[in-house]
């Protein structure tokens, strides 16, 4: 019976098993050297150093694809021979810094970089041109010095082959394991350069070392730039050119690490808990909760003061009425009663968030600018229903009034485009990090007038939560992503709409002493129902304050 014919890899280990043992040999040569062989033994230690780059250069080209027969653990076997490769590497540059020959007085000055070790190989020069062994050292050193360049291209080529030309450059949000028969493994910080894009979000790429597999699309951030391209290009093209400005070479390799770091220190915290897994990928930072930490513009206590007119001499939304010294009503385009009811398959952050509140912000909106204080309702939490999140209205104390699902809506606006933004938020810590955060869950936008001008009907409204935030395209909120195709039937549109994410809102118009109360009220308000009153009477103290003791044409002339 024939022997089994060996695989590339198991060919590629024997080679390094070889290599080791020169290596070995060389080593117990160095101990018992004699000062005449110094030369023959650098250059063989410099041959070796050559089979050891040349043997990871094959090794770099090698698939899983190549092997004639399945091997277990293909990858990390692969990386276990990187390993010892690099070792050997390591071992030889030491090994090859000791046989170099040097002046007794010189020192450690071999050790230091090439343009420093330069002007002090001058400088022996000059001082010690008796020495015979000079030359010879110097052509030495010169072997030495190609050898480091070539390294250098080496790596300059490792960082163009994932930034060449027409292609497009990735970098790994976060570590990703293959799980499957054609996955591709990659760590975080890796460049990737994207071969097919598939529209199931599994994206066919390749690593720096031609390794090729899948990739899920939510791991990946673009990061290629032309400059940065022709920047490498030009750069390797002048190292080719010219040996000697090796200082070149350095700065394009350097330039194109430097935006790899750059593109991941700006990369939005979202964007890295997504590819974690933390979160599902519509989630966003809340907006509406950045509007808030700006200032006070949309906070209540913002727009309860009274607002002055154009002349500056009176207010326009606070007057007293002379005959009653009350606060005169004031009418709003739109007066009604909003009462959150519950949000059903609300989608869950994962294990590494840990969940302070969960909330949803109402602001007035028509469609491009808040038009209203943004305002607050805390949701409650269920751990046996997670994807629920409910709501208890009719609070009547002041110190739940976060938890108050009954609200006030009061706009005076005159776009058509009016209505109320939804905003399902949650507060969160990271665990690992200690860090505090704000995202929004998902939104939805509920149009309060149709297309003749009407008032839409105040009812129960079941409103579809989307994904991402109001000012960008519409975000899938199904976290859910398969390699297979997806179902077309009836059946499976059915449940999947059962599935989809909602809100339960119902809208109704005030009663007669809830519609005089929030007539005293600015025209342009919303909040909690159950602090109306208390609205009421303070904007009553403010008047009484700022209009009641005022001097007037007509009293001004008893002073």
């Amino acid at each position: 019976m024939s022997p089994r014919k060996k695989g590339p890899l198991q060919t590629l280990q024997k080679e390094t098993d070889d290599i080791k043992k020169r290596v070995d040999a060389l080593l117990r040569d160095v101990n018992q050297l004699d000062e005449s062989k110094r030369t023959q033994t650098l250059q063989k230690c410099l041959d070796l150093q050559n089979t050891v780059t040349e043997t990871l250069k094959k090794l770099k080209k090698l698939t899983k694809a190549d092997e004639s027969a399945p091997i277990g653990n293909y990858d990390q076997r692969k990386r276990e021979e990187e390993e010892r490769l690099r070792t050997l590497q390591d071992r030889l540059k030491s090994l090859t810094l000791q046989l170099q020959p040097q002046d007794k007085d010189a020192g450690p000055s071999s050790m230091k970089p090439e343009e420093d070790k330069g002007e002090e190989d001058t400088e022996e020069e000059d001082e010690s041109q008796e020495d015979e062994d000079v030359a010879e050292g110097d052509d030495d050193d010169a072997d030495d010095d190609q050898n480091k360049d070539e390294d250098k291209a080496d790596y300059r080529e490792k960082v163009i082959s994932v930034t060449q030309k027409g292609t497009e450059a990735y970098v790994a949000l976060s570590t990703y394991m293959g799980e499957e028969e054609g996955d591709l493994t990659i760590q975080k910080g890796a460049v990737l350069r994207i071969l097919q894009k598939n529209g199931d979000g599994w994206w066919l790429a390749q690593d720096a070392n031609g390794n090729k597999g899948l990739v899920p699309r939510n791991y990946l951030k673009i990061i290629s730039s032309h400059e940065q391209e022709q920047e490498s290009e030009d750069e390797s093209d002048e190292g080719h050119e010219d040996e000697n400005e090796t200082s070149e070479g350095q700065l394009s390799v350097a330039s194109n690490w430097d935006s790899v770091q750059k593109a991941i220190t700006e990369i939005d915290a979202t964007d890295v808990l997504s590819a974690m897994g933390a979160i599902p990928p519509s989630f966003r930072p809340s907006t509406l909760s950045k509007l808030l930490e700006e200032g006070t513009s949309y906070k209540a206590s913002h727009y309860i003061q009274p607002k002055l007119s154009q002349s500056e001499l009176c207010f326009k939304d606070l007057q007293l009425d002379p005959d009653t010294g009350k606060v005169r009503a004031r009418s709003s385009r739109v007066c009604l009663i909003l009462t959150l009811w519950s949000c059903r398959m609300i989608p869950s952050p994962g294990v590494g968030l840990h969940v302070l509140s969960r909330h949803i912000r109402l602001c007035a909106f028509n469609g491009t600018e808040v038009l209203s204080n943004i305002h607050t309702v805390r949701a409650t939490y269920n751990p046996s229903s997670p994807k629920t999140w409910s709501f208890s209205p009719r609070m009547s104390s002041l110190l739940p009034c976060l938890l108050d699902g009954d609200c006030f809506f009061r706009c005076d606006s005159s776009s058509s485009d009016l209505g109320i933004l939804f905003e399902l938020g949650i507060t969160y810590i990271r665990n690992s990090t200690g860090e505090r955060g704000d995202l929004s869950c998902g939104w939805d936008f509920l149009k309060l007038f149709d297309e003749n001008g009407a008032l839409i009907p105040l009812r129960t409204q079941e409103l579809i939560v989307h994904g991402g935030t109001p000012y960008e395209a519409e975000a899938n909120i199904d976290t859910t992503s398969s390699k297979r195709g997806t179902s077309t039937g009836v059946l499976h549109h059915m449940l999947k709409s059962r599935k989809l994410p909602k809100l339960i809102v119902k809208l109704k118009s005030p009663n007669t002493h809830s519609r005089e109360q929030l007539s005293l009220l600015p025209d342009t308000m919303l909040g909690c129902l159950s602090t109306v009153s208390i609205l009421a009477l303070y904007r009553q103290l403010l008047a009484d304050a700022l209009l009641l003791d005022r001097v007037t044409m007509q009293n001004a002339v008893q002073f």
